[in-house]
């Protein structure tokens, strides 16, 4: 592995201005070896959270090479793709390993009942905050480093994403190993690996979240289109600080 910083991190830390420095250092690496130098560096507190697309599949089978026994949650918005519900299935068996679910607080019917039905359609941005921003800081409490499969190419609004930053929302560091990479890489390591993924890919679905509000792309298209089509949304919230 090449020379990343070996400093101990804590809030103070990120909140200097030395984070440029860290993220300058880190850019000349590789994403296996930014992988490795964060499991080593948070240990117990590392936690990757993944939605199961191609680029997290990549990313889990990458971290399992480094530490079998790496957490790896993931937010069940009980909206899931039949598909999604299957390659979780798959991966886990394929992974020999559970992959921790974490849920809403609120059912889907309780969230009807509160908020009226199809609030995916009236406010989406609600719908994403009650099943994915709310227990995402359920999912990373006793957490210190977040680590997520954020790519630079993915989206305009995703373009500056950074190796690491500090994650006010969340109180971690958030890291995305594999920033630098680009769809064909990450098809690339698919099929080098053999790492299960998600059917849906193969019918033009590049990016996959709920059902309700993913829809397939025509070629050509930004890698995210088909997310919340005809609304003035990008992002589901959890990546906006």
């Amino acid at each position: 592995m090449s020379a990343i910083a070996q400093e101990t991190f804590s809030l103070d830390t990120w909140q200097l201005d030395s984070i440029n420095q860290f993220n300058r250092r880190l850019e000349q690496n590789s994403a296996q070896e930014i992988l490795a130098w964060a499991i080593e560096q948070f240990g117990a507190g590392f936690s990757i959270g993944s939605a199961f697309g191609a680029s997290g599949m990549a990313l889990i089978d990458m971290a399992m090479r480094i530490n079998p026994d790496v957490d790896i949650f993931y937010i069940d918005t009980d909206y899931f793709f039949p598909e999604t519900v299957a390659l979780i299935d798959r991966a886990q068996r394929h992974y020999n390993r559970p992959f921790r679910r974490v849920t809403s607080d609120m059912s889907v019917a309780e969230q009807e009942r509160a908020h009226g039905p199809n609030l995916y359609r009236s406010n989406p941005d609600q719908c994403c905050s009650i099943r994915k921003v709310v227990p995402m800081g359920k999912a990373l409490h006793g957490s210190a480093a977040w680590v997520s499969a954020l790519r630079r190419d993915q989206s305009p609004t995703r373009a500056g994403t950074p190796i690491l930053r500090w994650n006010d929302k969340y109180n971690v560091v958030k890291i995305a190993p594999l920033v630098k990479w680009t769809e064909a890489d990450v098809w690339a390591y698919i099929h080098t690996h053999d790492v299960p993924y998600n059917e849906l890919h193969e019918r033009n679905y590049p990016s996959i979240g709920c059902w309700p509000c993913t829809q397939s792309v025509q070629p050509g298209d930004d890698l995210r289109a088909g997310r919340w089509v005809g609304l003035d949304k990008l992002e589901c919230g959890l990546h906006l600080s």
